[in-house]
This record gives C-alpha cells, structure tokens and sequence, in this order.
C-alpha cells in the first residue's frame, strides 16, 4: 500500500459519502481507543481561548496579602517589618493582629517574582499569605 501524502488523504475524504465518514469515523475510534465526541465536547481550555479570540495574559502584578499570622505571631510582626521597613512596631503588631479577623494588604502591585520572595518569607515565619 503506497503512503498517501496528506492532500491526496484530503482529497479522499472529500469524495466520501456521509455513510462512508461514519464507518471511517467509528473504525478510528475502535482502532485508537478515543471518542470523536469526547473530543468535540470538551476542548481544552487553550483551544477554547483561541477559538474565542481571547488571548489570556500571564498575571505578572501581585497584590500581597496576609490572610492569617498562625501561631508564630511574634516572628510574622519581625518578617513584617524587615519587608516592610516604613512599618513601626506598633503598626506591625496592630496589622498581624488584624490578619485574625480580615485579610490585610502587606504589598501592592508586587512583581511576580517579589511577590513570590514575600510570600516564602511570610510563610517562613508562619503567616498564611494569598497572592491575588
């Protein structure tokens, strides 16, 4: 049997009939194991973006925001305000005690990758940090 190049296996295919594309259909699905149907039915999340156009943008500016101090509230107040060196001890603590009743803002339009490094460093001392 002679390789068909992909035209002429096009070329084919446009001669078929509706009956003929069916069994072609089910014998390719019987020999791979897929579902046409399955895959019609639910295109990737990527294929569905191109298809609408849209085009989603890679988040690169964070907010940082502490969620919850945990138990180690004494060295979240410390990470704080080494992150934060404008922040006095008192706002330091009155800000981690809030974090128990509210999410608090510690950063705002934060890089991607400095918003990363607050984060470890947050986590590290115990806090509970969210990145939105």
């Amino acid at each position: 049997m002679a390789k068909l190049t992909k035209d002429e296996l096009i070329k084919q295919v446009e001669e078929m009939s509706v009956l003929e594309l069916s069994d072609l259909v089910k014998a390719l699905e019987e020999k791979f194991g897929v579902s046409a149907a399955m895959a019609v039915a639910q295109p990737t999340s990527a294929a569905s973006d191109a298809a609408s156009g849209e085009i989603k943008e890679e988040q690169t500016v964070f907010n940082v925001v502490v969620v919850s101090s945990g138990a180690n509230k004494i060295q979240v107040i410390k990470a704080l305000r080494e992150l934060v060196p404008t922040l006095g001890l008192k706002e330091a603590k009155d800000m981690v005690d809030a974090a128990a009743a509210a999410p608090q803002m510690v950063k705002e339009g934060a890089k991607k990758e400095e918003a990363e490094d607050l984060k470890k460093k947050f986590e590290a001392a115990g806090a509970k940090v969210e990145l939105k």
